[in-house]
């Protein structure tokens, strides 16, 4: 069937004004020509927006919270196993509080009389300790020691060099005749700081003929490394490396901060936040503290000292203390350790990975998995008679720790994963449910007015006469009156000088689609509008929406009459 033109020219001034106003959902008829009315049964939605609700302050108690820890509770207790998994312990944060928490079975699973563990009882984290080497990095980097992320790090290892086959390669996989071998060795610029901390730095996950206990230095395992190879080149594939964090670690402290690692992050990571039981080494008067770890046969586990992959995994904490690094993550503790903007570039997931590795995303340092449309970073831990979990859901301010004696269940679903089956939806529901407090501009008058984009859309903004917040709403006699009445009005959150964003009061479609037309709704949520500086008269003479590269919005001064 052909398309007349009449209903076409109705499509495309249709999509142009979904564009102009943001939020606003309606159809102009041209003048003079004859339009097609879109019937209300046309109009299709389809997912309801916004996918991600704002993490807005809730009131507490919220119900459906409550059955969530519930269900995460009676999770966890039934996970004790007096044998295999005697004692776990677990916190729940949302931005700057805790939630809910809980602690299971029995500190030491082979006395009888063992009390159970508390928030303040120590564990072995394991490979949660590669996040103070990752800590230390974006610190560094902060307060301008490291120039760089992506600095080589031959930069900070004059002796650095391995073999790296597989990056200058000619397309056979064999190394290209025109590189001479010694060139190939020693000059990496593609194995940088961010992808050692990122698992994507190809080093291979130890040393050669080493294991975990280890006690050579830095310089004994520069000179293993001559002569071995990386297993992948520097960010192509995700490959797990102890040898990376271990190496980054005492690199940066005795070339950039000239320490010893544990010394500068006991005194710019643990002490500056509080982690006051949280470090390196168990002495007899911490392991009094500890929970006692297990094999899953019940032996009690001994307690290794990791030598010089300490950096990778050798420390000790509590649920406590754990907490308060989550929300040190986030950015929500008293005590900000890097800035909102660091931050941000540490919670960023940096590679997708092949599917036979152990998560779908890598990030520094974390392994990023989706859940429920959500990215979830985490990193897991797993050392002889413990585990344990530090995770984050950014977008929702949401963090678990969970820590455990004995060895992670590996039956069924990921705990970590089941627990985040209840809290997810749950805190999704409190936000969509609970009401986003706006805040007005310090006066509303340089605002209200008329305004128009061109003569072709008009709209007035008032000010709300409870609360002060600025209500936008489009007017005009080509209004297609199909459209529901709630999506031609937004409201304004006033954000700083001048800058106002966009709001919807309700759940919205995600996309509308009328006839062939279909308008993604959820593009154009929270854009932000900038308003001009304001005239001798006081008042702003008109807007942009940057974001939907539309400009000069602007001021007219009556209300334009519209013959019927």
């Amino acid at each position: 069937m052909k398309v007349k033109w009449t209903k076409l020219g109705m499509v495309v001034f249709f999509l142009l004004s979904v564009i102009m106003t943001t939020c606003f959902i309606w159809q102009y008829r041209m003048p003079k020509q004859e339009t097609e009315t879109v019937s209300t049964e046309k109009m299709k939605t389809e997912k309801i927006c916004p996918r991600f609700p704002e993490p807005v302050p809730l009131k507490h108690p919220i119900p459906v919270l409550k059955e969530a820890m519930k269900q995460v509770d009676a999770l966890l207790r039934s996970m004790v196993d007096k044998t295999s998994l005697p004692a776990i312990s677990a916190i729940v944060i949302l931005n700057d509080s805790v939630l809910w928490n809980g602690n299971f079975g029995k500190k030491n699973g082979s006395d009888p009389s063992s009390p159970p563990p508390s928030e303040y009882t120590m564990y072995r984290i394991a490979s949660l300790s590669k996040i103070f080497p990752t800590l230390m990095l974006y610190k560094l980097w902060e307060d301008g020691e490291v120039a760089s992320l992506d600095d080589p790090f031959e930069k900070y290892a004059d002796n650095f060099t391995i073999k790296n086959p597989l990056g200058r390669s000619s397309p056979s996989g064999r190394a290209s005749p025109r590189v001479p071998a010694a060139t190939a060795a020693v000059r990496f610029p593609g194995l940088t700081l961010r992808r050692m901390v990122s698992q994507l730095s190809g080093l291979p996950r130890r040393l050669r003929e080493t294991s975990l206990l280890w006690s050579g230095d830095t310089q004994a395992a520069l000179e293993l490394l001559k002569d071995d190879i990386l297993v992948a080149d520097p960010g192509t594939k995700c490959h797990y490396s102890n040898v990376a964090f271990s190496l980054l670690a005492k690199a940066l402290a005795q070339r950039v901060a000239g320490s010893n690692f544990e010394e500068w992050v006991s005194v710019n990571i643990l002490q500056k936040l509080g982690l006051d039981d949280t470090g390196f080494d168990i002495t007899p008067d911490i392991q009094a503290e500890m929970a006692v770890g297990v094999y899953a046969s019940g032996q009690p586990a001994p307690l290794f000292d990791l030598g010089w992959y300490r950096p990778a995994g050798q420390m000790y904490s509590t649920a406590v203390d754990m907490a308060k690094l989550a929300m040190t993550l986030l950015g929500s503790y008293s005590r900000p350790l890097l800035r909102d903007d660091t931050l941000k570039s540490m919670l960023t997931p940096a590679f997708r990975c092949h599917a036979s590795y152990f998560a779908e995303g890598t990030g520094t340092p974390w392994e990023v998995n989706e859940r429920q449309g959500y990215d979830v970073l985490r990193k897991d831990g797993d050392l002889d008679g413990y585990a344990a979990t530090l995770s984050l859901v950014p977008r929702l301010r949401l963090g678990l720790v969970l820590l455990m004696a004995g060895a992670r269940p590996r039956s069924g679903q990921d705990l970590v994963d089941r627990a985040y089956g209840y809290l997810l939806p749950a805190l999704e529901s409190a936000f969509r449910d609970a009401r986003q407090t706006l805040a007005a501009p310090p006066s509303p008058d340089p605002y209200v007015g008329i305004f128009t984009y061109r003569n072709m859309t008009f709209y007035e903004i008032k000010a709300n006469v409870t609360d002060g917040v600025l209500v936008m709403q489009q007017f005009g006699p080509q209004m297609d009156p199909s459209v529901p009445a709630k999506y031609r009005t937004i409201r304004l959150d006033f954000l700083q000088d001048r800058v106002f964003r966009v709001v919807f009061e309700q759940e919205y479609p995600c996309k509308l689609k009328v006839n062939t037309a279909s308008v993604s709704l959820e593009a154009q949520d929270r854009q932000l509008f900038n308003f001009y500086p304001f005239s001798k008269k006081g008042v702003s003479p008109g807007f942009d929406a940057p974001g939907l590269n539309t400009y000069k919005v602007i001021r007219i001064a009556y209300r334009p009459y519209f013959p019927l």
